[in-house]
């Protein structure tokens, strides 16, 4: 494996990682109240096309980092269409 792809899949593994912690939090309490609709979905959005940018060149750390990223935001993102409504709403 070069070096390149060490520090891709050390980066890949930190920044997902990071993101593992609010995401579990976010699974266990349904609060989703703090989290923005619009910039959620532009993250997730985001994430899903680096994930195709990733496949496209063939870079296996952005591939990974942003598939099990992708999924949580995924699964937060529909909490937040599904729990974030507001009481009577």
């Amino acid at each position: 494996m070069q070096a390149g792809d060490l520090i891709g899949f050390g980066a890949a593994f930190l920044t997902t990682a990071s993101f593992v912690p609010q995401a579990w939090l976010t699974f266990r309490t349904r609060d989703v109240s703090g989290i923005s609709l619009g910039m959620y979905s532009a993250f997730t959005l985001g994430v899903a096309l680096w994930l195709l940018y990733g496949l496209s060149l063939g870079a296996w750390p952005v591939v990974v980092a942003n598939a099990i990223t992708l999924a949580l935001a995924v699964s937060i993102l529909v909490m937040k269409l599904r729990f974030g409504r507001a009481p009577g709403a």
